[in-house]
């Protein structure tokens, strides 16, 4: 497949113009290379703005750092020439601040191979043979006006029978290749107690003595074999490729070795095997085997948003990190956080010299053309970025999705390749000998034991040398280009899988632009409206679909913005072309009816989506006519497409009671009976379950009884609490959304307090059915308050309980049966009004109930006085219940002595059989003296108190019991009962 090139019209504009032959344009730093230097590797840092250089003059390699380069290439001729971590501090230093540029001379224990600066932070990791060395980027302060860069070397790891050839490093990661293999670690801490602590912390001494350490076993590993000393014979490996855990078993090992001055601060440091990938030549390819070899390493973060924002200040985790590497004709790309995969494969259609990464493409050199690719970079960050991703929220292009490749423009001898937000930076010299030809004759004159090649440099001979720099469109340009493109596999074939890819990499240039960020306002108002554009699209396209993918048209309309009535108009003209309508499209608009997202259809939308149901899924038109959406339908339409489904078949419940409604709807109470008549109460209440929309509307705060719970609430209540209580255990309904239901249906009644007596059965009705702990002790809170509320303001509106209290203990383990002493406070026909007794009655069972915890009800007692013998029977319950016995024993003997001995025989057992001599005997001989020997009920009391005693006391303990002041002829027969 192939698209417009993203890059400006016409294609280039030199901002250079061409120079002389065998020259450059001057380089930055290029001044203090001295004459004789050549430079063959150089590297650039963004984070802090240095350049690095391997140099190499009297066959010596130099690894060298310039900072405040841009001075010199103004001509600011002041340079400074130091060592690593020795500062300039002589007089050139004194007085103002002179910027000027230094040049930083890096000492290593052995020849720099390759080196790379990480995009974060800006600190520096250089591949040597045998080791790898990490230097840490600071910023180092000489006075109050002066600041100067510097390194530190903090880590080398050491490698055992491998030499990079080029290396990466980011956020963590370090990648590393030779001419057929990529490793790819993490440097991560852990703790100093682990066992991977322990062997990373300390350095092996065969490690440390280079001596130690065989030749031929260093290029020894596995696959490999030791016969590299015959020039005419080399061994490949097969394909092998290891992820995660996995790469451990690679055969390459590193050891780490901490140098820098805060190595203990920083903690102990782990290598993670994060990848492992090894390639054999393939001839089939159209490369021999020297010319098969890696190239282009690269470790590409990606952030979004917040992270974005966070790494320039704080230096944050990228959101996603990829690993890229290409053979000649084949590049790979693999997202190495959370979980490492190959995510794209790319097939170069000639032998590819460079390829760069970007955000949005890849771009790759050949000898003579500039080519570029797609990439699912934003595909990839987008899942990590929002979890709704891939739900029926939101909907992202796959990661696995084939690449496009766009369209290639030529040029004449490229050499090299840089890529810098929107502009592209092209080196090219024409008819001089290709780095490709002298590579390779480089390594016809290089040993099999040398793993990096040095190419020779070219000739002077030859062209001049043109440097370009190309500005990419920008991202609406292309992608409306993109969608214009794809207009012409839609009007050929409206369902092409190519016009579908096509859109979707539109959506991916988008989603990239939106999730970087980097954007003023207005040009991301414009990115967000061409986004939602490709939303709706996308959604076009699969709403057509009667593949497995039709079902991500509801995604992409959702975020597309658009009105269902709009999604219904754009999908009418293609279903009046077509046979019927697609999949995609009708898997939208059920769920959209079903979710009550959705806004009030008109009349005229409303009967179409009946007639669209009618022909797509009938079975589906008891559902839709129940929505919300469609209380603009006609009730004769809705009710001829409900017969016409009912006389197709066998009549469900739902079908039923859905018939039922709409004939209330029309005012037909005959046709409501005859449904409602031919299915028991119990089956009713299963087709509510199917179909809680025949009951409420809405969601949250929004609750809403239909007329059809309106009707019931008038004519039928226990069937309406038992369909809402279905509701609530089949997880179809809230607590607090039931609340709301049956607060507004009976906003208009009698009762004017918060709680109506429906909603008060239906509580009760729950608490009955429901097994879940946290529900139970809530409907028990609120069923107390409202008892006692009620009890406490006696002005009840004269609605009568679905249920009596009797009925509550018969049929509800939480209502307990009434403590003999409650009777007796509180008979049958005490002196309040029936409600209110049935109320006291349904308070002191739950109080008299194994379930409630009364300490959670105290500040509800405090309205409730124990001035009358009413709320007297609720605080002694409830003193009882928390093991203040000795308090309700005074209460009732001040207040109803006549039930002292029924609520001693209730509660005054095992461990509080004591109280009976040491507290209730006294009290009663107390009352006695003062009320005198008249009171018969007093007297009672104290000889029921005297024959337990003498039950469970030894005589001594019984005489010690007896008051001084007392009848001998009364106390002597219970002593003699005690003796006995």
């Amino acid at each position: 497949m192939s698209a417009h090139l993203p890059l400006q019209q016409h294609g280039l504009r030199a901002q250079h113009p061409p120079q002389r032959r065998g020259s450059v344009p001057a380089a930055q730093g290029d001044r203090a290379i001295s004459p004789g230097t050549s430079s063959t590797v150089l590297a650039e840092s963004k984070q802090r703005d240095y350049l690095v250089t391997i140099e190499e003059k009297n066959k010596a390699t130099y690894l060298r750092a310039y900072t405040n380069w841009r001075y010199q290439a103004v001509e600011k001729t002041r340079v400074g020439v130091r060592l690593l971590g020795h500062l300039l501090r002589g007089s050139s230093f004194r007085g103002t601040p002179k910027e000027q540029m230094e040049i930083i001379e890096i000492p290593l224990f052995e020849p720099p191979l390759c080196m790379a600066c990480c995009s974060l932070t800006g600190d520096l990791l250089v591949g040597c043979a045998k080791s790898l060395v990490v230097f840490s980027l600071k910023r180092q302060t000489l006075s109050e006006q002066l600041s100067v860069l510097d390194f530190e070397r903090v880590l080398i790891l050491h490698i055992q029978g491998w030499s990079p050839s080029q290396v990466a490093f980011c956020a963590g990661y370090v990648a590393l290749q030779t001419e057929l293999e990529v490793l790819v670690v993490k440097l991560t801490p852990q703790q100093k107690s682990s066992a991977a602590a322990e062997e990373h912390a300390l350095l092996p001494e065969d490690i440390m003595t280079e001596t130690s350490i065989d030749e031929d076993a260093e290029m020894t590993k596995d696959g490999f074999s030791p016969l590299h000393a015959q020039e005419d014979f080399f061994l490949f490996p097969k394909h092998q490729e290891m992820l995660g855990n996995e790469a451990q078993e690679c055969g390459i090992s590193l050891v780490l070795e901490w140098t820098g001055m805060e190595a203990e601060s920083r903690g102990d440091m782990s290598v993670v095997y994060v990848l492992f990938r090894r390639f054999a030549p393939d001839f089939f390819q159209g490369c021999s085997v020297e010319e098969t070899r890696l190239h282009s390493l690269q470790l590409h973060p990606m952030f979004t948003g917040k992270q974005k924002e966070a790494s320039d200040s704080k230096r944050g985790e990228p959101t996603c990190v990829f690993v890229f590497f290409s053979l000649p004709n084949t590049g790979y790309m693999y997202s190495l956080k959370n979980t490492v995969e190959l995510v794209s494969t790319y097939q170069y259609p000639e032998k590819a010299h460079q390829a760069v990464l970007s955000d949005q493409f890849l771009y790759i050199i050949t000898r003579n053309a500039l080519q570029c690719f797609t990439v699912r970079c934003s595909a990839v960050a987008a899942r990590v970025d929002d979890p709704y991703i891939d739900t029926t929220m939101k909907a992202c292009p796959p990661v696995t999705m084939e690449v496009c490749a766009l369209r290639i423009q030529l040029f004449i001898g490229l050499k090299l390749l840089c890529q810098d937000g929107n502009q592209i930076v092209l080196l090219t010299a024409a008819d001089v000998d290709s780095k490709e030809d002298t590579e390779r004759t480089a390594r016809r004159n290089t040993s099999r034991k040398t793993s990096v090649c040095k190419p020779t440099e070219p000739a002077d001979s030859g062209h001049g040398w043109n440097l370009y720099v190309i500005t990419s469109v920008s991202t609406l340009q292309l992608y409306r280009e993109i969608v214009e493109y794809s207009k012409r596999y839609e009007q050929s074939s409206p369902s092409s899988q190519s016009c579908v890819h096509l859109l979707s990499e539109g959506h991916l240039l988008l989603r990239t632009a939106l999730l970087l960020q980097d954007c003023e306002s207005a040009e991301r108002a414009q990115l967000q409206e061409a986004f939602q554009e490709s939303c709706a699209q996308l959604g076009d396209c699969f709403s057509r679909f009667d593949k497995k993918d039709c079902h991500l048209a509801l995604p992409y309309y959702k975020m597309s913005g658009l009105a269902v009535t709009d999604v219904i108009k754009r999908n009418m003209p293609v279903s009046s072309i077509s046979a019927g309508y697609g999949k995609g499209f009708i898997f939208f608009l059920k769920h959209s009816l079903y979710e009550e997202t959705m806004e009030e259809l008109s009349k005229d939308m409303a009967d179409k989506v009946l007639e669209i149901f009618s022909v797509a899924e009938p079975a589906q038109l008891p559902h839709v006519v129940s929505s919300p959406s469609m209380l603009n339908a006609d009730p004769y339409s809705a009710m001829t497409h409900l017969r016409q489904l009912e006389a197709s078949g066998a009549p469900s419940i739902t079908l039923s009671l859905c018939v039922a409604s709409q004939a209330l709807r029309k005012g037909d109470l005959h046709t409501y009976r005859q449904q409602m008549d031919r299915h028991a109460e119990m089956l009713q209440v299963y087709g509510f379950i199917e179909e809680p929309k025949l009951l409420l509307h809405g969601r949250g705060k929004g609750v809403l009884p239909t007329i059809l719970a309106q009707h019931l609430h008038d004519t039928h209540e226990g069937l309406l609490v038992a369909a809402v209580v279905a509701l609530h255990e089949n997880s179809k309904i809230r607590l607090e959304e039931a609340d709301l239901f049956f607060q507004e249906l009976c906003k208009d009644g009698a009762e004017a307090d918060s709680s109506p007596q429906l909603l008060v059965d239906f509580w009760e009705a729950l608490l009955v059915a429901s097994s879940h702990e946290a529900i139970i002790q809530e409907l028990l809170f609120r069923l107390t308050s409202v008892y006692i509320d009620r009890i406490t303001r006696r002005d009840r509106s004269g609605v009568k309980a679905l249920k009596t209290a009797e009925d509550l203990i018969n049929s509800c383990s939480h209502y307990g049966m009434l403590y003999p002493w409650v009777s007796i406070l509180t008979p049958v026909q005490f002196n309040i009004t029936h409600d209110h007794q049935e109320d006291l009655h349904k308070l002191q069972s739950l109080l008299c109930g194994p379930t409630l915890e009364v300490s959670s009800i105290l500040p509800l007692l405090e309205q409730l006085t124990d001035s009358d013998r009413t709320g007297l029977s609720v605080h002694v319950l409830c003193a009882t219940k928390l093991g203040q016995h000795e308090t309700s024993i005074d209460r009732l003997l001040d207040r109803c002595p006549e039930a002292i001995i029924p609520y001693a025989n209730h509660e005054l057992q095992n461990d509080k059989l004591s109280l009976w001599w040491q507290k209730l005997f006294p009290e009663v001989c107390d009352r006695i003296r003062t009320a005198g020997n008249d009171n018969t009920v007093l007297l009672s009391a104290l000889k029921e108190t005297l024959v337990v005693a003498a039950k469970e006391l030894n005589p001594l303990d019984f005489l010690d019991l007896l008051p001084d002041d007392g009848t001998a002829h009364f106390f002597l027969p219970h002593l003699l009962e005690c003796s006995q």
